[in-house]
């Protein structure tokens, strides 16, 4: 005789609906994006825009157009005073003095600026790492005194900095004799990378700083010093903040005047420089600086949009936890 034995049957799980949490969760986006957006901030950014903008088409239409036709008529007169010409563009690049051209210039403008960014990014990228993840007396100290030479005005620096490079010596040793030198870019690679790095270090420090400490620990255990941890794991993923701080770098380099005239003169000298003798002693020849100053950015903008999808991204990198 055999006896029926009921086993309990466990209730079959049933995935919970998930219709009104991600509802809930849309909702909620929205409300945020809501909250964020604004028409009349679009509308005011847009606006700004279209009035930043149209200035830059007149000059860039003017820079087209005969000498004789900027100097009688407005640029929104193209359209009735047809004539386009690429002169002004080979008169630029021609204009300049004895030692020097524009042509010339533009070469002088990337020796100058190439280095004087890629020095500081090294050079900021290695302190941030010791500030950062490695333990050494007076460390606060310093990192507060870094921080604090940002608020330094470049003038200030100016004069110590011209009696360092004239004497050639420091403390009564000799330096470098092409510091001496005029004639070379290596004053205006070292003002250039002093000026920058206050802030490049504190940038740097605070991305480097929210890598997590278990990654550094493992690479320890594992073996890797600093320099492996360095250039295999901490370089690898500054990569966006390094980003964003060269185009930085490389757009005040390359605009820069103010170092320029004092620091490269003659042969050496950059575009800004020569843009600014360009239109005349009396403004006479302003039809060429239209077309200079297009030719001069020309380089900026090719390197911000090769760097574009690293912007925003090194913008916001270390100004948040978590």
């Amino acid at each position: 005789m055999s006896t029926a034995v009921d086993l309990p049957v466990e209730p079959a799980t049933q995935p919970e609906p998930r219709g009104p949490v991600r509802g809930a969760k849309v909702s909620a986006a929205r409300k945020a994006k809501k909250r964020l957006t604004s028409r009349g901030a679009t509308i005011a950014a847009l606006l700004i825009a279209v009035l930043w903008t149209v200035p830059t088409l007149g000059l860039f239409v003017s820079s087209f157009r005969p000498a004789q036709e900027v100097r009688t008529t407005g640029w929104w007169t193209i359209f009735s005073n047809w004539g386009l010409t690429l002169d002004n563009y080979s008169e630029a690049l021609a204009a300049g003095n004895s030692q020097l051209n524009l042509a010339g210039s533009f070469i002088n403008s990337l020796a100058i600026t190439l280095p004087a960014t890629l020095l500081p990014l090294l050079i900021a990228s290695l302190a941030a790492y010791a500030f950062a993840w490695i333990d050494f007396r007076g460390k606060n100290a310093l990192f507060i005194a870094v921080f604090a030479l940002q608020i330094v005005p470049i003038q200030m620096a100016l004069v110590p900095l011209l009696q360092f490079f004239s004497r050639g010596e420091i403390f009564g040793y000799p330096i470098v004799t092409a510091l001496a030198d005029n004639s070379g870019y290596t004053q205006v690679w070292i003002a250039h990378t002093m000026f920058a790095l206050p802030l490049a270090i504190y940038l740097l420090h605070n991305f480097i700083s929210e890598i997590p400490a278990e990654v550094i620990e493992a690479a320890r255990v594992d073996g890797a010093g600093h320099g492996q941890i360095f250039f295999r794991i901490v370089l690898p993923l500054t990569m966006p903040a390094l980003a964003s701080i060269a185009i930085f770098q490389f757009l005040w380099v390359w605009n820069d005047l103010l170092v320029a005239l004092i620091f490269a003169d003659g042969a050496v000298a950059p575009m800004t420089k020569l843009l600014a003798e360009l239109s005349g002693s009396r403004g006479q020849d302003w039809h060429l600086l239209t077309a200079g100053a297009f030719i001069s950015i020309l380089v900026p903008l090719i390197v911000f949009f090769a760097l574009q999808r690293y912007f925003v991204r090194g913008l916001l990198a270390g100004s948040t936890k978590g």
